[in-house]
């Protein structure tokens, strides 16, 4: 049995919502969702009113109001404000107008039509056009098209031109087209009302002692503890780096651990019987070479032949090179060398104080460096915890804002997760024929009810930060761009999966979009006032395990509506 993929579901699930009218639903008539604005997209709710089309139309050479007169000119639309950034707006459409429309719909007709007694492309009078179309609703029928030519130029932009509004998804006409054209006269002005989904403003909430109320976020989240080890290795990998030397007076002191000394050096391989062998190459030995005494350092064997030695003093140390070591005729070998002793010193490190942090950078402090220091120890740590970071940012940041999502926003959203969970109920053994019985408007309606404030909280967190990322001139840099797109190629030749018909500019788009909300997150995180648990082990998730328990619900209530 074929195998049902994501996109077929997509279409399943959105071919379902289309014949029953299902994904929205208002008492004055049915709202559309849309799948996209191009020329010719069908409402859902088009067995009731018939599709809207308001995307720009380039072929128009003139407008249908550029045989309206002085006296004859459009009266400005009105507009309604409706809840989750809806509105009713109503148009005033001109004699004038209206005549052009329905002359202009007899043209197109008249073209696909044959009439016995006319040539092609003559001109035929309107009643032969009207009673030739009768098999196909008639006179009725061509108003509806005319009435639908008009809403499809006028709509959008006395959206965009007169409310500077941006609409979303298609319109649906409060009265059906059908029904306006019962009452439509060709000559006689016509006034028509839809309700449109609107591309929604930001309103942020104002915050006693706050000038902007997305600086000082509050929230909480959990992390793995800070490793203080690391950090001590990384100050006395610093301190060491600063090391003072003061050479010994006394040259029968002897070599103690943290001592430093000059030594030449001269190396064999170890034979089976542990002796002297063949002379190692002359990479492997040096003259003058700096050893400082302690744990770690040098291959196995070196610093503890050389502790408790003296200045002048030629000592004889077996050691074992690195396993590791690049060069494999050595790696993980015995050698024996013969060291002189050529000096000695005692090594002091330097302690944290502002004259040090002055040494290492004019202007540091102690306070600073050591802060400075940690952030760099604990960059590695922190950005596995990012994603949990933002999430608590991103809480906080919505409660900021009051903004109303749209209904075709959500619908949307609510459509790709609700095929994105039929996939996952798939690939966990479902079969294909129970999971088609689940993709219904009834079920999805559900789905969308238990969805809907996580969908509304993301989009609400997604203006923001762009927002905030246009209020605070936030702006990626050029070559972090390149950069990472030259990465995720190269990744991509690596895994096998390089497309050379990849869309760079979508791409470069894509890229340069989560770079940036990345930034945003990082400014945010820095004003912020974020109160971070530090646990051990992975404790227990309560946001995740409330989430992970809807989602589950969603799962047991569609699978109930199949039994």
């Amino acid at each position: 049995m074929a195998r049902i993929t994501q996109m077929a579901l997509a279409a399943c699930l959105a071919m379902s919502a289309f014949h029953a009218d299902a994904f929205t639903v208002s008492h004055q008539g049915p709202t559309t969702s849309t799948h996209g604005h191009g020329h010719g997209a069908v409402s859902l709710a088009a067995r009731s009113s018939p599709a809207l089309i308001i995307a720009k139309r380039q072929h128009h050479a003139t407008s249908l109001f550029s045989s309206s007169t002085a006296s004859d000119a459009s009266k400005p639309s009105s507009l309604k404000r409706l809840p989750e950034s809806a509105v009713e707006l109503t148009i005033h459409i001109p004699s004038a107008a209206t005549s052009a429309a329905y002359d202009k719909t007899l043209a197109e007709v008249a073209k696909s039509v044959s009439i016995p007694g006319f040539r092609k492309g003559a001109k035929i009078p309107p009643q032969v056009i009207e009673n030739a179309w009768s098999k196909n609703g008639g006179k009725r029928a061509l108003k509806t098209m005319a009435i639908n030519e008009l809403c499809g130029e006028l709509i959008g932009s006395a959206l965009k031109d007169e409310h500077d509004l941006e609409p979303i998804g298609q319109p649906s006409l409060v009265t059906a087209a059908e029904e306006l054209a019962e009452g439509f006269i060709p000559g006689e002005e016509l006034e028509v009302t839809v309700k449109c989904d609107v591309w929604p403003e930001i309103r942020w909430k104002e915050v006693e002692g706050k000038e902007k109320p997305y600086l000082g976020l509050t929230g909480k989240y959990k992390r793995k503890p800070f490793n203080q080890e690391r950090f001590d290795a990384a100050l006395r990998d610093l301190t060491e780096r600063y090391a003072r030397l003061e050479p010994y007076e006394d040259e029968s002191q002897l070599l103690a651990s943290g001592d430093a000394c000059k030594v030449n050096m001269v190396g064999y391989m170890a034979t089976s019987e542990g002796e002297k062998g063949e002379p190692l190459p002359d990479a492997a030995s040096g003259d003058n070479v700096e050893v400082i005494i302690g744990p770690g350092r040098y291959m196995e064997g070196l610093v503890e032949g050389l502790e408790g030695g003296k200045v002048g003093e030629t000592k004889t140390v077996n050691v074992r090179f690195p396993a590791a070591l690049k060069n494999k005729d050595l790696a993980g070998k015995d050698a024996i060398f013969d060291v002189t002793i050529l000096s000695a010193s005692k090594r002091t490190l330097p302690e944290i104080t502002d004259e040090f942090a002055e040494e290492v950078r004019p202007g540091l402090t102690a306070e600073l460096l050591r802060e400075e220091l940690r952030k760099a120890v604990d960059s590695q740590d922190a950005q596995e915890y990012m994603g949990v970071r933002n999430e608590a940012l991103g809480k906080s940041l919505a409660e900021t804002m009051d903004v109303d999502v749209p209904d075709t926003l959500v619908t949307n959203q609510a459509r790709e997760k609700y095929a994105m969970m039929m996939t996952d109920m798939r690939d966990n053994g479902m079969a294909d024929e129970e999971i088609k019985k689940m993709i219904n408007p009834e079920n999805f309606i559900k789905y969308k009810d238990i969805s809907k404030p996580d969908i509304v909280t993301d989009f609400k967190i997604s203006m923001a930060v762009d927002e905030i990322a246009r209020l605070e001139n936030i702006e990626v840099p050029a070559y972090q761009v390149e950069e990472q797109i030259q990465s995720l190629k190269d990744q991509a030749a690596k895994d096998g999966t390089a497309d050379d018909n990849m869309d760079d500019e979508q791409m470069r788009r894509k890229v340069e979009s989560t770079l940036e909300r990345r930034m945003v997150y990082d400014f945010l995180a820095e004003v912020a006032d974020l109160e971070v648990e530090y646990v051990d082990e992975e404790g227990f998730d309560e946001a995740l395990m409330e989430k992970l328990a809807a989602d589950s619900l969603a799962r047991e209530e569609a699978e109930e509506e199949t039994e």
